[in-house]
């Protein structure tokens, strides 16, 4: 792994990836351009979300890491069908800020301190506006940028995660977790599924990609719905196109692929837009059905012409 300084300032330091990335596959962190715009705003009724480039992976062999009860042949014609190489994938990192009263929630924290806060402070904001911080599981990229192990990032943020997730972790313990989390696991707020962290959004269960991986469901003052989707679906193609399709990173890969089939369904079925962690950046949109699988069709003005 080659990380320039600018690499480290905003894709995140090799701990966290570390503990993402698992042995044999290759992954080199890709600096992005100083002029590059690193968050996305949407008008959300009265919350606003913002959408957080807080990095990138280029991840490779790719078929190493998706798709690994397919064949190569069908591996191969899935990406070449899709204008993708099938050698490697590049992996956005996306946390979500939403702002909603007086609050200002942060969904995840990149891979590093760096990288998410040079993308918050694009944004016009700092660590100490974020009132709350929840982590949706414990992978590296998710909890990197929580602390550098000896002084939490965000000094304001309340912490909160679920529950089965967490007491998952404290047990079996890893790398990041260790260095990142478990130095503050006394100071978290666990919930269940079905529990608000504010108003109007609520912790819906999606284990399988980790034991107790949560997602959330926003509801607007217009009674309209969003869903925080994070690693429910982890490649736009090779994911929702074949969502029976085994991805390394599911940590129980049945019960990964029946969330991921379980959720497309229903997002396809209420045409909910949604935010995916990994997702092309700015990384939300829809789910439609196709044939044998799913398509992502990325937002485009939906939200802003919803406020005019």
């Amino acid at each position: 792994m080659t990380i320039t300084r600018r690499t480290a300032l905003t894709a995140g330091a090799a701990l966290p990836l570390a503990g993402l990335i698992p042995a044999g596959v290759q992954a080199q962190t890709t600096p992005e351009e100083p002029t590059m715009t690193l968050f996305h705003t949407i008008p959300f009724g009265a919350m606003t979300l913002t959408v957080l480039k807080a990095g990138t992976a280029v991840q490779s062999p790719a078929h190493e890491i998706f798709g690994l009860n397919a064949s190569d042949e069908e591996f191969e014609e899935v990406s070449a069908a899709n204008f993708i190489p099938s050698d490697r994938a590049l992996g956005n990192f996306s946390p979500v800020v939403v702002q909603t009263g007086d609050e200002a929630i942060l969904f995840d924290t990149g891979l590093s301190p760096d990288g998410t806060l040079a993308a918050l402070t694009q944004a016009g904001m700092s660590a100490g506006d974020i009132t709350k911080v929840v982590i949706t599981h414990m992978h590296g990229d998710h909890i990197g940028g929580l602390s550098d192990g000896s002084t939490l990032t965000f000094p304001n943020a309340e912490l909160i995660t679920g529950r089965v997730e967490m007491e998952a972790w404290l047990a079996s313990g890893g790398e990041a977790f260790d260095a990142k989390v478990r130095p503050f696991s006394d100071d978290f707020r666990l919930i269940e599924g079905g529990d608000e962290v504010a108003p109007g959004i609520t912790a819906k269960e999606l284990f399988g990609h980790t034991p107790g991986m949560m997602g959330f469901m926003l509801r607007n003052d217009a009674d309209q719905s969003l869903m925080l989707a994070v690693d429910f679906a982890n490649h736009y193609v090779w994911s929702l196109g074949r969502p029976d399709w085994e991805v390394r990173f599911d940590m129980d890969k049945a019960g990964a692929i029946d969330t991921r089939q379980r959720v497309l369904a229903m997002l396809a079925e209420e045409k909910m837009p949604f935010i995916g962690y990994h997702m092309p950046f700015p990384s939300v949109g829809y789910v439609a059905k196709d044939d044998e699988g799913y398509r992502f069709v990325p937002e485009s003005y939906q939200f802003e012409l919803a406020t005019r």
